[in-house]
């Protein structure tokens, strides 16, 4: 088995949760990090979820970032996703946020 460190990035994220990433097939991945970064001029709040195939479920909603702030959801924590698992970020105004997702792959 191959580890294999990356990083998945989106910047100007808006209202609508879009993926940041996605599992490829016959690869297990592990976040390590995700760090969501207020773009924007006032405070937002933010939200990332994991779409697996059974069930869609939030690993943080509606988190609060003062302006010119960043958190890092996963703080210290790791999340495994399985093959076609997807991760998906949203802001609460448009072009408010900015994502980093620290991963590794294992194929």
């Amino acid at each position: 088995m191959a580890n294999t460190f990356k990083r998945a990035v989106l910047a100007n994220i808006d209202a609508a949760l879009v993926t940041v990433y996605t599992a490829p097939a016959s690869t297990t991945t592990v976040i390590i990090g995700c760090t969501l970064a207020n773009i924007s001029s006032s405070s937002i709040t933010a939200s990332v979820q994991l779409a697996t195939s059974g069930d869609d479920t939030y690993i943080v909603k509606d988190i609060p970032i003062p302006t010119g702030s960043s958190v890092e959801v996963m703080a210290g924590n790791k999340i495994v996703m399985e093959t076609t698992d997807i991760l998906k970020v949203s802001g609460s105004a448009t072009n408010s946020v900015d994502a980093t997702v620290s991963i590794m792959e294992i194929s």
